[in-house]
């Protein structure tokens, strides 16, 4: 899989990306939290999926108001689709994802697999020939 883990792919270096703004990514004690201001999109112009198996993508697109009876004098907000890519790590639960957009925010959680259990040594019975 190309990247690094919470890298971008290098295949996904596109024209697009400047229009999703930086995420921060967060280490908590038993998730990841991804959280990117996405100011102008409700929760359907935001989709967040987990394609080959390891990585997880937050799409979305803003679109222009359109409305006949204003012109507009400037138009400086960023407009159009918008993609990110994310290679997860070993220990992400694929199975328990969550998202929520608030004030613009959407923060996507990937909870933690539990760390593997220690294994016990297994104690061999010497015979006495």
């Amino acid at each position: 899989m190309a990247g690094m883990v919470f890298g971008l792919e290098n295949s996904m270096m596109t024209a697009l990306q400047h229009l999703l703004d930086i995420p921060d990514v967060k280490e908590l004690p038993g998730a990841y939290a991804f959280v990117v201001d996405m100011p102008g999109l409700g929760s359907g112009d935001i989709k967040v999926q987990v394609e080959d198996e390891r990585v997880l993508v937050i799409s979305g697109e803003r679109r222009r108001e359109e409305k006949e009876d204003a012109k507009y004098l400037r138009m400086e907000r960023r407009m159009g689709k918008l993609m990110r890519k994310f290679v997860l790590p070993e220990n992400a639960d694929m199975e328990k994802i969550s998202a929520a957009c608030r004030d613009g925010v959407l923060t996507v959680t990937v909870e933690k697999l539990p760390p593997p259990e220690p294994k016990k040594p297994k104690t061999i019975q010497v015979q006495v020939a």
